[in-house]
């Protein structure tokens, strides 16, 4: 172990932030097409979950718009916690 190998990138790191980045992008891109009341419902709906159950994640309810035809779909999903 040399004394400047702290200095050295390690690819699995970069790997990783780039793949952070295409998610943050796709995210940012679907967030464009979806109306601005969703990231609210998304976030009052945790609170509410949260309030009745325990451990769940900031990450569990995932609220969609989807298109069906002519119609609008109100996608919702939630990933409550095995207990």
């Amino acid at each position: 172990m040399g004394m400047f190998d702290f200095l050295k990138r390690d690819r699995s790191t970069a790997e990783t932030a780039k793949n952070r980045l295409q998610v943050l992008i796709a995210q940012s891109r679907q967030s464009a097409n979806e109306p601005d009341y969703l990231p609210i419902l998304r976030q009052e709906l945790l609170a509410v979950i949260k309030k009745y159950v325990k451990g769940v994640d900031d990450g569990a309810v995932n609220v969609a718009m989807q298109k069906d035809g002519s119609l609008d779909v109100l996608d919702i999903r939630v990933d409550l916690p095995e207990s």
